[in-house]
């Protein structure tokens, strides 16, 4: 039997309305990865949230800078998942120079169930990493979101030659 978790990628508040970069759907998406996470917890899923900081050496981001609160995981994120581990990253990549991988690995896990923002980059990056080559990925359709609905449904066309896609409610 397979040992599922449930990542969530950066719902930080810049996404959301009154943020710097809100996204299209961000409220609708917040609502249904609220929704995975509770049934993920009552299905003895754990949960894995990721959170995007913008790497200072590089200048001022136009989003997600260290210390401004934009870059905080949504409230209610952190209400639904408050013992969850938090996996900062600085790239598209969650895995990428990350305790994602070490994570895991303590949660013994071979399954994993992405979700989050923004689904053409931080979600398909993470989906598609080399480092998630050893598990089996599948990408929660539902639960994801991006700038626009065009370039949201074009990730999601691309990312399901290679992962599978699935709804929420179907996951656990």
């Amino acid at each position: 039997m397979s040992r599922q978790a449930l990542i969530v990628i950066d719902l930080q508040n810049d996404y959301f309305p009154g943020g710097r970069y809100p996204l299209w759907n961000a409220d609708a998406t917040l609502d249904t990865v609220e929704a995975a996470i509770l049934d993920a917890r009552s299905a003895n899923v754990p949960v894995v949230l990721v959170q995007h900081v913008a790497d200072a050496s590089k200048g001022v981001a136009p989003f997600f800078n260290a210390g401004t609160p934009g870059v905080e995981i949504h409230t209610r994120i952190l209400a639904a998942a408050p013992d969850a581990p938090i996996v900062v990253k600085t790239a598209a990549d969650s895995f990428h120079h990350t305790s994602l991988e070490q994570t895991l690995s303590a949660l013994d896990v071979d399954t994993l169930l992405i979700c989050g923002m923004m689904t053409q980059n931080c979600v398909t990056h993470t989906a598609i990493s080399k480092a998630a080559e050893k598990y089996t990925v599948k990408v929660l359709r539902d639960g994801c979101t991006t700038v626009d609905q065009m370039i949201h449904g074009i990730a999601l066309s691309g990312l399901s030659t290679r992962i599978p896609l699935i709804e929420s409610e179907s996951a656990f």
